[in-house]
């Protein structure tokens, strides 16, 4: 599927970033913590100003040892935040990457994703959701 086609909403697709690791370097634990910290988990809409199912807040596992630290994650930030979650889990399929011109957008096009990131309010919801837990 195409970027387009997955922005339009009815591919079934999830826009998500692959993340390529070692273990050694850094946890899957760690992972989750900057994954938390870099969405809405309350919105089961989608992100900030992108509303629709390709832009759901979710986690892919690959491994039995990474779905039970995420699913571990989930408890801890519901406990933390007093809600349940609207992120989901699943486990890994196929990653599609985006087109060349959409890899690294934030570098490539930093007016753009600056404009973005303050028109959506993301920066602000991340300081009401995150600084008081």
């Amino acid at each position: 599927p195409t970027y387009e086609q997955v922005s339009r909403g009815d591919t079934g697709h999830v826009e998500a970033v692959e993340v390529v690791f070692d273990p050694a370097l850094v946890t899957y634990k760690q992972l989750l913590d900057i994954f938390w910290s870099n969405v809405d988990p309350t919105d089961p809409n989608g992100q900030f100003c992108d509303k629709g199912s390709q832009y759901l807040a979710g986690i892919f596992y690959t491994t039995e040892a990474q779905k039970v630290a995420a699913e571990e994650s989930v408890v801890h930030v519901e406990k933390k935040m007093g809600i349940k979650t609207a992120t989901f889990l699943r486990a890994a399929e196929i990653f599609y990457p985006a087109e060349d011109y959409h890899q690294s957008y934030y570098k490539k096009e930093k007016l753009r994703y600056s404009l973005y990131k303050k028109g959506c309010g993301r920066a602000d919801r991340l300081d009401e959701l995150w600084k008081k837990n």
